[in-house]
């Protein structure tokens, strides 16, 4: 009887330390809307390399590019309902979860890069992602898409004054339109696919995009100018589902976070990288590169006041001001 009782004890032991063992096996679907090959996804990659190896092939992370997992908004759902573990994507759409995202649209809002990763690593940036909780994801970290630039056909662009007139391309959203029609230039929304035609036929005289997307897209081929305008800065956020962090223990969620931070610092590095490639391409294929002088970016946020204080209202005063104070600190 003792034998069996025995028996059964180390039988139970086992049975236990295999359902352990079964609950630290962890898998992770990684969505994006970006094709792999783009520093978003080698971001991804990154993350996947860091995870399986310090959680020992405990934790598996399974990347699906290309929006195989369908749109972002879906993404956003999946993520919610805890069907989808994690996704990165442009923080400016989480506009529609938590209304102070929207502030990642404002033009000229950031200078350069350093100014960019205070304000997403910093305070300002932990704050937004918090605010995710209550909807059901937990933010992670930034990756970058980057900052979009105007090109055009007429003439180099050295002064606030160069853009008047200009008949602009723009993502059909009002705050692109406005801030557009602020510098005295004729926007014209157009879906992406219609922009190449419409520069080859002077309908209309340029466009605003990153560099890399001016690049892979040849706009070179129809527009002799660019100006590093740094206009519009396009943070990536890095989201997990909440319902499967809250299901992981304290040493998951330190792999899993640190990873996420590491691989933010890789892609940004990544997608810098590609932005100085194809700027050199830019100049091989006969674009003339120019940049507004302090004097004029300074000039350039004067102009945009109105446009941030139309959108202000809705984004909210303190978390504008917060950004700005938040900016302010690296600019001294």
């Amino acid at each position: 009887m003792k034998r069996l009782f025995v028996k059964t004890l180390v039988a139970a032991v086992a049975l236990a330390a295999f359902g352990v063992a079964q609950a630290q096996d962890k898998t992770i679907k990684f969505a994006t809307q970006n094709p792999k090959g783009h520093p978003i996804v080698m971001g991804m990659e990154k993350f996947k390399e860091i995870v399986e190896a310090k959680s020992g092939g405990k934790i598996k992370v399974n990347l699906f590019p290309g929006g195989t997992l369908g749109s972002d908004q879906a993404n956003v759902s999946a993520l919610q309902g805890g069907t989808l573990e994690m996704v990165s994507l442009n923080s400016g759409i989480l506009a529609s979860q938590v209304k102070e995202f929207a502030i990642y649209d404002f033009p000229f809002m950031f200078t350069n890069t350093k100014e960019a990763d205070a304000a997403v690593d910093g305070p300002f940036g932990q704050k937004l992602h918090a605010k995710l909780q209550d909807k059901g994801m937990v933010g992670l970290a930034y990756y970058e898409l980057g900052f979009r630039n105007i090109t055009n056909s007429k003439r180099p662009i050295t002064k606030v004054e160069d853009v008047e007139g200009l008949k602009l391309r723009v993502i059909p959203n009002p705050i692109n339109v406005d801030w557009v029609k602020t510098l005295g230039a004729n926007p014209t929304p157009l879906p992406f696919p219609e922009v190449y035609a419409a520069l080859e036929q002077k309908a209309i005289d340029g466009q605003e995009n990153p560099v890399t997307v001016i690049n892979a897209n040849k706009l070179y081929e129809v527009q002799k100018h660019i100006v590093l305008s740094n206009h519009q800065y396009n943070p990536q956020s890095v989201l997990i589902s909440k319902k499967f962090w809250d299901g992981l223990s304290a040493d998951q969620k330190k792999i899993v976070g640190d990873a996420a931070k590491e691989s933010a610092k890789y892609q940004r590095e990544q997608a810098r990288g590609q932005v100085a490639s194809a700027l050199d391409n830019l100049k091989k294929n006969g674009m003339q590169v120019t940049e507004f002088s302090a004097a004029d970016v300074a000039k350039l946020r004067d102009k945009m006041r109105p446009v941030t204080a139309k959108y202000a209202v809705s984004v909210g005063q303190e978390t504008v001001q917060e950004l700005q104070a938040e900016l302010a600190k690296v600019r001294k």
